[in-house]
């Protein structure tokens, strides 16, 4: 008797609890394969450690493979999910396409950077939902307090050394204050006069951290003024520019740099199922299975997930819920599959959230019980050593190397800003020329400035400046997509006042 097929798409939060435990569930007896873009498990909570150089990149990175015995690995990027024919189309890395058949799906794609209809912010902005958004951000941030300290010129200093960032809720915040300190600590180096960088943190809502406890939020709120971010609630960007940004309150701020972290939406696959939607998000019964198609699962930021513990109310797109939704799904995955023991309701318990502000600073309220300071930076560490499902001791290491050590202010030059985009379905892939186009030509345009001619389908290409002499050659961008450009099916975002919360234990479930 052939195995049964599950097709697991995504191995974020959802995904990768979802594939761990149907395999430690169905032991060998389901053939399970695990189709992602990349060959690891992301965990964003990280990933500002990773721009701010306290942590290595591969630090936050899972092996698939290594950590999933029993799983097939297949790399790919979702295309199209045929619920008629049970089929799934991809396309792998190398631009080659595909299909899997399967007798139960599990949809955990996740989310990507969620847009607004603002002028100039999907030219002139980056997200930060993936590895080459944080790479790219920390070169781009070393390299601007060089330029600023080459520059003979003080309005072009000032302008190099102001960063913007763009929603305070966890990842702008936790982005704010530790490339505070990472750009600080250049300063000291290169910097005549002791002059500081200037950080912004903007965001329409009345305080820092909406989400969390107001004891918490006013906790980030005197952490980050203390080091001498501009905290501007109740303000936003009305125009990104290659000279800076306007802001709703009429200022003009001129800057090289804008962060985007107004939150997430789904995944633009999500819609192309033609299932009903919930702001965007597959809706689906208690037991994460989609109404009408019993053979298909979703879970993570791709669902829309009854919250029992409030009716009426979805759960929100967070990583403890991903989390906790894709061990569920795993479990039923297997019941209905006759595998394992009967299906259950998703229900939640929150654990509370921790917010690392850098250095010995954090907000958290684990299970309630609100902490600042140190213990509650030993709480969020803590946290992120056991959540972590491998790792841990080099996570530590770089931790109490980074305690001891000055942080190393070297820009790779990894990823260039034309290889990030704003507006792309996969923020895990940087994106590359297309095999059979021409070779992208260099240019002098600043980091994140998009002034080539955009490709075929007018994909938007992020960026905070526009052309001058020295910075890096944004314009070496391809005259077509690669395979981490948007997928023909992707959605406009939709303008929301609130955005979604997004970080770990803290935030945004899927990577």
């Amino acid at each position: 008797m052939s195995r049964p097929r599950v097709v697991i798409v995504g191995a974020g939060f959802a995904g990768y609890r979802a594939a761990r435990t149907l395999a430690r569930v169905t032991r060998g007896r389901a053939h399970i394969t695990l189709l992602n873009p990349t060959d690891y498990f992301l965990y964003l909570p990280l990933l500002p450690q990773v721009a701010a150089g306290a942590l290595e990149a591969r630090r936050v990175t899972v092996s698939l493979a290594g950590t999933l015995p029993g799983v097939r690995l297949l790399l790919g990027e979702a295309g199209r999910a045929d619920l008629d024919a049970r089929t799934v189309h991809y396309t792998d890395p190398e631009g080659g396409t595909g299909s899997l058949g399967y007798d139960r799906l599990v949809l955990a794609v996740g989310s990507v950077n969620k847009l607004l209809p603002i002028p100039g912010v999907a030219e002139h902005a980056h997200g930060f939902r993936g590895l080459p958004e944080a790479l790219y951000l920390r070169d781009h941030v070393i390299r601007q307090v060089e330029l600023a300290a080459a520059t003979g010129d003080p309005a072009v200093r000032a302008a190099r050394r102001t960063f913007v960032v763009v929603g305070a809720g966890y990842t702008g915040t936790e982005v704010a204050a530790q490339m505070q300190m990472l750009t600080d600590g250049l300063a000291r180096r290169h910097l005549p006069g002791g002059s500081r960088p200037r950080w912004m943190l903007l965001d329409v809502a009345p305080r820092v951290l909406p989400e969390m406890d107001e004891r918490l939020s006013r906790t980030a709120d005197r952490v980050l003024r203390a080091r001498g971010v501009d905290v501007r609630m109740g303000t936003s960007v009305k125009e990104a520019t290659r000279d800076g940004v306007l802001l709703t309150d009429g200022e003009f701020v001129a800057s090289r740099t804008l962060v985007w972290c107004v939150g997430v939406r789904p995944d633009p696959l999500v819609e192309a199922v033609g299932q009903p939607l919930e702001r965007g998000r597959l809706i689906v019964d208690p037991y994460l299975q989609v109404p009408g198609r019993p053979e298909v699962f979703a879970c993570g930021d791709a669902a829309a997930v009854p919250d029992l513990e409030h009716p009426g109310a979805f759960t929100p797109m967070t990583a403890q819920h991903a989390w906790r939704q894709g061990r569920v799904a795993g479990e039923n995955v297997a019941a209905a599959l006759g595998l394992g023991r009967r299906r259950r309701a998703y229900r939640h318990r929150d654990l509370g959230f921790a917010v690392d502000l850098g250095g010995v600073h954090a907000a958290a309220n684990p299970l309630g019980v609100p902490l600042s300071g140190l213990p509650a930076g030993l709480v969020t560490r803590g946290y992120h050593l056991a959540a972590l499902p491998a790792g841990r001791v080099r996570v530590a290491a770089d931790w109490l190397l980074d305690a001891v050590l000055p942080r190393q202010g070297v820009q790779l030059g990894l990823v260039r800003s034309w290889a990030v985009p704003l507006d792309t379905a996969s923020p895990e892939l940087p994106r590359v020329p297309d095999a059979g186009g021409p070779a992208p030509a260099p240019a002098d345009t600043a980091p994140g400035a998009a002034r080539a001619t955009a490709p075929a389908r007018s994909e938007p290409d992020g960026g905070a400046a526009g052309n001058r002499t020295g910075d890096e050659p944004a314009q070496n961008r391809p005259s077509t997509p690669g395979p981490a450009g948007p997928r023909p099916a992707e959605a406009e975002a939709q303008a929301e006042p609130a955005p979604a919360p997004d970080s770990p234990a803290e935030a945004e479930g899927d990577a």
